[in-house]
């Protein structure tokens, strides 16, 4: 992808008819609905606090739907390993968050002080996230599979009172470092059965004797309410702060780039031990109304195709690491699963290669909606919508209420900045970098303890992401790559996105990763890390094959030149490549941050001669 090019074309347009779709969808008229919205408008569909005692988000989640009509319906439906189900109503769950803030009070964590959950999808994590909001106290969330030190440090960053996990997790990834953690008083466990380890809490026996009637603690739009931590390249991990009033940006994305409605049975295959999990796999769905499936378990591709048909899945936002997955395990997996309850598919965590959206269609029977935001936004902020064409490889338009643009960069990779104003990249197809005008509910409100790395993020009045992308005529936008993972070579800039996409066309190729090595001559040149699918086996043969298909479709100076075979390339949790981690190990520099990569990658299978 060279400087000014068009996106990619390879891949026809999904036209949608609105006539066929078996739910009317929440947004028809794109152009129409963005230029009648207003944030203050979106407020007015929440109900806010009784007595008018602000905003909190357990309340607009949870207790509204328990105090009327829906108080029976199913909120939460968990798939237990064996397949079998127990849910919880939103009357149940009002009232076990109830008492999960009730135990808080008791302990005397209050307001504005952080509780952590280091757990697995299991009902006592989802009664802590709620039950942490009512009491106005900071819910932050950590992946269970974290090791012992990425746990001690965000404690210790994020200065914990209180955190909820089990006896195994304590064991492991706790008991050691607790001396080095005076802030953390308390470590509830939620499967003590009245045998706490030393220093711990049964939580079970805390529940029991706290009461399910408990006021929620009034809370203002602006009070702090969740702690994100995420990774950067170097350096520790940044606390991104959100607030109560980000309610309104998860409900209303959720009804335009997710397209809820009350009756859909929902299923958000993230771990709210990210982002993604947290927003949308607790408070837009229960916002909504809807009921949300929980996989107590891992992946395992005829384990989710069986929970689609089974539970008759009508709405369903997962990764792309998972759909490639799905993909490379073949199609005939889908085969003798009944998918017709399945009306949308949306994806995120990174970009949605071309060639899955379009292969949503034979397997799901539904193309696949990319969409586009970060930590840092706290709700989506780019999408494909059920109403309106995809456009394979695209992240598709702005959510209304968003203003997006593209800020042109020096050739040193600064946001060009004249008399205070960041300068637009306006032309069609042009690279700049992605950038949103502060304002919607669910931008982070800070690094915790870090002013000024939150400052830098804000340049000429606009809020700096990092990727780069380019926007077309019609106003989509195409994703090029993180600011540091664009490759300059002879004078173009390449964006690893658009290789891997096309090497992922190749019949052989489950997935691929791409970066730049350094070279005299180029400035850099392309290497790419390829997985191969079932039945294929890396060689000298195979190597050149894909390289040389990739060249017919992307031109020399595109094309990758060098390409090592590997068992499996280095993600986070979220399902992202770390090319960066590609580039340190190949190039012998610090790798940063590894916290949340999702296992160790494998060595390559076989190294370029």
């Amino acid at each position: 992808m060279t400087a000014g090019s068009a996106p990619p074309t390879r891949w026809p347009t999904i036209a949608k008819d609105i006539s066929s779709f078996p739910v009317r969808p929440n947004l028809v008229d794109y152009e129409a609905t963005c230029a009648a919205f207003s944030w203050d408008e979106a407020r007015r569909g929440l109900s806010g606090l009784p007595g008018g005692r602000g905003v909190n988000i357990a309340h607009e989640a949870v207790d509204r739907h328990a105090a009327g009509e829906h108080a029976g319906r199913e909120a939460l439906r968990f798939i237990r390993a064996d397949g079998t189900t127990r849910s919880l109503s939103f009357a149940e769950l009002a009232g076990q968050s109830n008492r999960f803030a009730g135990v808080l009070r008791r302990l005397g964590i209050g307001r504005g002080e952080r509780v952590f959950s280091l757990i697995g999808r299991s009902p006592a994590l989802y009664v802590a996230v709620l039950g942490t909001l009512k009491n106005a106290s900071v819910f932050c969330p950590l992946f269970s599979a974290f090791g012992p030190e990425p746990v001690r440090q965000r404690l210790q960053l994020g200065t914990g009172r209180a955190l909820v996990t089990t006896r195994a997790l304590y064991r492991k990834k706790i008991a050691q470092s607790r001396g080095l953690l005076p802030e953390l008083q308390y470590v509830l466990l939620s499967d003590a059965d009245g045998d706490p380890e030393p220093g711990c809490l049964d939580l079970a026996a805390l529940m029991r004797e706290a009461s399910p009637d408990q006021e929620i603690a009034a809370t203002r739009a602006e009070d702090m309410a969740l702690l994100h931590f995420t990774s950067g390249t170097t350096g520790t991990p940044k606390g991104a702060i959100h607030v109560h009033d980000a309610v309104t940006a998860h409900y209303a994305t959720g009804s335009f780039a997710l397209d809820l409605h009350p009756e859909d049975v929902y299923w958000c295959t993230a771990d709210p031990g990210w982002v993604t999990g947290t927003s949308y796999g607790v408070i837009a769905p229960l916002a909504h109304g809807v009921t949300t499936i929980v996989d107590e378990e891992e992946m395992d591709a005829d384990r989710w195709y069986r929970i689609l048909d089974e539970q008759r899945v009508t709405v369903w936002y997962t990764a792309p690491t998972a759909l490639r997955m799905l993909m490379k395990a073949g199609t005939e997996r889908a085969e003798g699963h009944d998918l017709s309850a399945l009306r949308f598919v949306a994806s995120v965590g990174e970009p949605l290669n071309p060639e899955v959206v379009v292969w949503g269609r034979e397997a799901f029977g539904q193309p696949v909606h990319d969409n586009w935001w970060q930590t840092e936004t706290g709700g989506i902020m780019i999408s494909n919508y059920a109403s309106t064409e995809i456009r394979p490889g695209s992240m598709g338009r702005p959510l209304p209420g968003v203003e997006a643009a593209l800020v042109a960069r020096d050739e040193h990779g600064a946001p060009l900045v004249r008399d205070g104003n960041a300068e637009l990249v306006t032309e069609p197809d042009a690279v700049g970098e992605l950038a949103l005008r502060p304002g919607w509910p669910s931008m982070f409100r800070g690094y915790l303890n870090e002013e000024e790395r939150y400052r830098r993020c804000f340049v000429g009045g606009w809020y700096l992401t990092g990727d780069l992308a380019k926007r077309d005529a019609d106003g989509y936008y195409w994703f090029v790559g993180r600011g540091d993972d664009v490759i300059k070579s002879s004078g173009h800039l390449i964006g690893p996105f658009e290789v891997e996409s096309s090497l992922m066309e190749h019949e052989a190729v489950a997935e691929a990763g791409v970066i730049g090595i350094p070279d005299p001559v180029a400035g850099e040149v392309v290497k790419a890390f390829v997985e191969l699918r079932p039945g294929w086996e890396p060689s000298e043969a195979m190597r050149l094959e894909i390289i040389g298909f990739a060249r017919k479709r992307l031109g020399p100076a595109v094309a990758p030149r060098l390409l090592d075979f590997t068992a499996a390339l280095p993600k986070t949790r979220s399902g992202k490549i770390l090319r960066r981690l590609l580039k340190a190990r190949e190039l012998g520099l610090p790798e940063g941050d590894t916290s949340t990569i999702e296992a160790a990658p494998a060595t390559p299978l076989s190294k370029e001669q």
